[in-house]
């Protein structure tokens, strides 16, 4: 699975990520990761739990996923990866699964390998467990914004809060604080020896426009390169232009293009 995760490292690090962290022990996955052999050799995957992820999906990989995945009904929340495989696997889907509630098919790969240009935040630091009672509810907002529905709803606030503990204790954690409140946070969502990928970037909107977003991503890409991967990527909204505009202004370059479907 590492071999395979490796021949495309930086888009395939949340497969990566999870196959490390979790040995394929579907107990501590929460889900499987299905693979597809070809004489004798593992040529795609797919993580298969929360959300479903291919990882060097073939044409006629997906297809076995896909009728494995109507066979046990749906599971995942989220379908995410190369535009071209999730594209494949929903229209195989599409026919035996309830509609989703929102697509998200133009989402820019983004990846940067250097320290920005840019100065970064001196006031943006790795968070501590005595940040959690403020930074919680940074991520709770943020969760809403970008994906339409609380992480709280259905009872899901003592996992979602018990994931954001886990980040701050792994030191993947970043915010400035001030006043007791979150003005700029992001996390790492997922590290391999390769790459680490970005999530939950957030400016608090009543201080919006004022930069805070280039420079505090700055300082977390230097810290993220100076101890978790030699590479940081992220994805993002099509539609999302202050956020492009912040990430080009960082340094990042599109490498790819993801997509992603929510149910």
């Amino acid at each position: 699975m590492l071999d395979l995760a490796a021949r495309s490292p930086v888009v395939n690090v949340f497969a990566d990520y999870r196959a490390r962290v979790t040995q394929l022990d579907p107990r501590w996955m929460g889900g499987e990761m299905w693979g597809y052999v070809e004489d004798g050799h593992l040529v795609s995957a797919c993580h298969s739990a929360a959300n479903l992820v291919p990882v060097g999906g073939t044409p006629t990989a997906l297809m076995a996923f896909a009728a494995r995945a109507v066979a046990q009904h749906r599971r995942c929340s989220t379908i995410v990866g190369p535009t071209d495989a999730v594209s494949h696997l929903w229209n195989q889907l599409s026919p035996h699964w309830s509609k989703p509630r929102e697509f998200r098919w133009n989402q820019p790969h983004l990846e940067i390998s250097d320290p920005s240009s840019v100065e970064p935040d001196p006031l943006v630091r790795r968070t501590t467990r005595a940040d959690l009672p403020v930074l919680y509810p940074a991520c709770v907002a943020m969760y809403t914004e970008e994906v339409g529905i609380s992480p709280e709803i259905g009872g899901g606030a003592d996992m979602y809060r018990a994931r954001v503990a886990q980040l701050v204790g792994k030191g993947w954690s970043f915010a400035r604080i001030e006043q007791g409140r979150v003005v700029f946070k992001a996390e790492v969502a997922a590290a391999s020896p390769y790459a680490c990928q970005i999530q939950g970037v957030y400016v608090d909107p009543a201080r919006r426009g004022e930069g805070l977003a280039v420079s505090g991503m700055a300082a977390v890409v230097r810290m993220a390169l100076a101890d978790i991967a030699p590479v940081v990527a992220l994805y993002v909204n099509d539609h999302n232009v202050s956020a492009r505009r912040t990430y080009e202004s960082v340094g990042f370059d599109q490498t790819d293009t993801f997509s992603t479907i929510m149910f």
